[in-house]
């Protein structure tokens, strides 16, 4: 008798996804299961037939060879009994697909990772720096070497699962995987409990390490230590330290990238006139020439002045952000030379003031509308 194409077989196309294929298998295991057509042969036998085109169509490697050679290039082993253990296996993997409770699962554990907050200075951002830090952690028991038993014993298959970490539960002609009440889904209990740890395999501890800071680390930027966080569990393997920077406020300097930004505070005299004025780097002292009529706001940028970032081949720049200072505590005289240079600055405001002055224009021309 010649086999009908899987496809066929299932209602799905030759383009349908495993999740497709999933779906159309079940709606017809369902419809023709034994239990639901008793004595009825035909039943039986589609039945059997969509079981078949499901167990080749979701296999990656059958259904290639399916896909070049047809039924030919399958051989007779792939379409093993169809009763209904065969359906119960098919369900528990539809449904463990869904719920992750699949059968022979490793009962190793990965570590959690841990985070530590670290606060460090902009200099030592700038300039790289080494610190030790303390934390706390799960570190694998000593005494039982992390199997959590009492030395000179050891765990032992958990009797209900038979070291599986699951248990199945028949519900009609349908077969559920859970986790294994008995032992939680670790596939094995301890009788003998070890007195330090009480079983767990892991101990509460603190550690120190040395954390190397890389040169232009900036805010927020993370510091991956491999191994370094809580112990695994049943020999599973540790997880890591995320050092996460922070860096301090600064008394002068305000740090954006690579850049850096300062507030310079200038004189009246030197605003007017012009000079030259001493400004602070994280590398000692620069000067700046402030030309004459300065005024609030100007932006002098010193080159290569800023910080070299991680990921940066050249150093950013210090922009140094002028402040005009008014005077304050004035002696008699300095009023009297500032009542003197208003006088004549009145007889010519818009020469002496021409900001001012555009701004009284605008403000006029404002209230006159």
């Amino acid at each position: 008798m010649n086999k009908r194409d899987y496809y066929e077989v299932l209602g799905v196309g030759r383009d349908a996804d495993e999740n497709t294929i999933k779906k159309a298998y079940r709606k017809l295991a369902m419809k023709y299961h034994p239990d639901r057509n008793a004595g009825d042969v035909k039943s039986e036998e589609m039945f059997k037939e969509a079981k078949e085109a499901y167990e080749v169509l979701t296999d990656a490697n059958k259904r290639a060879i399916y896909d070049q050679l047809g039924h030919a290039g399958i051989n007779g082993n792939a379409a093993g009994g169809a009763g209904a253990q065969g359906f119960s296996d098919a369900f528990s993997d539809i449904f463990g697909d869904i719920f992750g409770t699949r059968s022979g699962r490793s009962n190793m554990h990965r570590g959690s990772d841990l985070r530590y907050n670290l606060e460090i200075s902009l200099e030592q951002a700038a300039q790289g720096t080494e610190t030790k830090i303390r934390i706390p952690t799960l570190e694998k028991c000593d005494t039982c070497h992390g199997n959590g038993a009492k030395p000179g014993t050891s765990p032992k298959t958990c009797p209900t699962c038979n070291g599986h970490g699951q248990v199945r539960m028949q519900q009609g002609f349908f077969s559920i995987q859970q986790t294994c009440p008995k032992c939680q889904g670790n596939g094995k209990i301890i009788t003998q409990p070890c007195s330090v740890c009480h079983g767990v395999g892991r101990v509460k501890q603190h550690k120190t390490l040395n954390v190397k800071i890389p040169v232009g680390v900036d805010d927020g930027d993370r510091i991956r230590i491999s191994g370094e966080g809580e112990a695994g569990l049943n020999g599973g393997p540790p997880g890591d330290l995320y050092v996460v920077v922070h860096l301090s406020a600064h008394s002068v300097f305000r740090r954006e990238g690579d850049h850096l930004h300062c507030e310079i505070p200038i004189s009246f005299s030197v605003a007017a006139l012009g000079g030259e004025i001493e400004v602070p780097t994280l590398e000692g002292h620069a000067k700046i020439k402030v030309p004459a009529e300065t005024q609030t706001g100007k932006i002098f940028r010193l080159r290569g002045k800023g910080i070299k970032g991680v990921r940066s081949h050249d150093k950013g720049d210090l922009l140094c952000h002028v402040v005009v200072e008014t005077p304050v505590k004035l002696t008699a005289r300095q009023k009297e030379l500032l009542e003197e240079l208003e006088a004549i600055s009145l007889k010519d405001g818009s020469r002496h003031s021409p900001r001012a002055k555009s701004w009284m224009d605008k403000a006029r021309e404002f209230f006159s509308e």
